[in-house]
């Protein structure tokens, strides 16, 4: 194994690295929420539990991106992955007890560093080699193997093998294991100096381009709004494909594994082959239509309805990034556009925060509800969006 890891590019190592970590995020991840409503947490506790966690994230993106640097990376990533590890442990060792609070606190700091870790991959990747192509196989591999997590978790789960049943523990156990494995793989990946950009905008400087140009402005509006309806409908789905439409665990995660590789398949299709000329019918794609079947669902209140609108909705959720995204996002300055990234992923997260929290208040009073609240603030953003179409189409001085 040694020798193998020791004929492999720094390349691969990190690749393979972010397998088997994207293996145990999907693992675990995916049945975080069933495990603490095994432990007795209500869905309003596990909301506020993960809204905290991904607000906590926003401040840690501007210690670590001030702090922090590309030669310093892969020690943030070593101490990560140990922290991440024996916080996991303690979580193991600690289900089905009566320590309420250090529970709470375990999963605030795993959402942590899961969150900065996933942020900090590509910073580290380019401290190894900076390439488009590269860039490209890391996206590939995060999602794919995720998925794979979640295949493992969904094939295990509820099943015995050698007389130990599979339940959310011992699936947090396994994830432990992958996690290991990546920390291992990290230990052998040497940085290389030379790529290492040490060039930085101060932080007066991004948040002084942002006020002088309304474009960004808009797009970051937009960019929260949507985050805040994303959480609001999806942020609780196991809970809610339990709970509410009766699957069970390993059901549901087939559901979820299913729809996400169409989703995947859909996303690749259409930026190849179905992606319109006019941005307006983007728009409608990608939002107007997920609005629409929000909306019908929390007029009749049917299951099945509502399971067909959360269903669109994941599936279009990686479709049109380019149009929607991708082109206000390059409109930044290279020179700024590391500042602006960092900016963009505290407002995303305080979003998600938001709309989390938002989800475990209405949770209690149905899906409909669930739906309606986050179909209201799809409204603001798809007017965001059809704004940063026209000001796209229509450029004046200072946008």
């Amino acid at each position: 194994m040694k020798e193998r890891m020791n004929k492999l590019t720094n390349e691969n190592k990190i690749l393979i690295m972010l397998a088997f970590y994207s293996i145990s995020i999907g693992l675990w991840g995916n049945f975080r929420q069933l495990w603490l409503e095994n432990n007795s947490f209500t869905t309003n506790q596990i909301s506020q539990i993960l809204s905290m966690g991904t607000l906590l994230c926003a401040l840690g993106i501007l210690l670590v991106t001030n702090k922090i640097h590309g030669n310093k990376l892969k020690n943030f990533f070593l101490i990560s992955f140990i922290v991440k590890i024996l916080n996991m442990f303690v979580l193991f060792r600690i289900n089905g007890g009566e320590y309420v609070n250090l529970i709470r606190i375990s999963i605030i700091i795993d959402v942590i560093i899961e969150q900065m870790a996933t942020i900090c991959i590509y910073p580290f990747i380019c401290t190894i080699k900076k390439d488009d192509i590269l860039y490209s196989k890391r996206k590939l591999i995060e999602y794919l193997f995720k998925d794979i997590g979640i295949l493992i978790g969904g094939m295990l789960i509820g099943k015995a093998f050698f007389s130990v049943f599979i339940d959310y523990n011992i699936c947090l156990y396994i994830s432990i294991i992958f996690l290991i494995i990546a920390c291992i793989i990290l230990l052998t990946i040497r940085t290389n100096k030379c790529n290492i950009e040490t060039k930085e905008i101060e932080e007066g400087n991004i948040l002084k381009y942002i006020k002088e140009h309304k474009l960004i402005r808009i797009y970051l509006l937009y960019n929260a709004f949507g985050n805040i309806s994303m959480q609001i409908g999806l942020g609780l789905k196991m809970l809610m494909l339990t709970n509410m439409f009766g699957f069970s665990a390993g059901n549901a995660t087939n559901y979820l594994l299913i729809v996400g590789l169409i989703a995947d398949a859909i996303g690749i299709l259409a930026l190849k082959y179905f992606t319109p000329k006019d941005d307006y019918i983007t728009n409608f794609i990608k939002f107007g239509i997920r609005f629409i079947g929000y909306f019908i669902a929390f007029l009749t209140n049917n299951l099945i309805i509502c399971l067909i609108a959360i269903t669109w909705s994941i599936l279009i959720s990686t479709a049109y990034e380019n149009r929607i995204d991708g082109r206000y996002i390059n409109s930044v300055p290279k020179e700024y556009q590391l500042a602006f990234n960092n900016v963009s992923h505290v407002v995303s997260y305080i979003s998600q925060a938001i709309g989390l929290f938002f989800a475990g208040i209405v949770y209690n009073y149905g899906i409909r509800y669930i739906l309606g609240l986050s179909a209201f603030f799809m409204l603001f953003q798809i007017t965001f969006q059809n704004t940063l179409i026209y000001m796209l189409h229509h450029p004046k001085k200072g946008d």
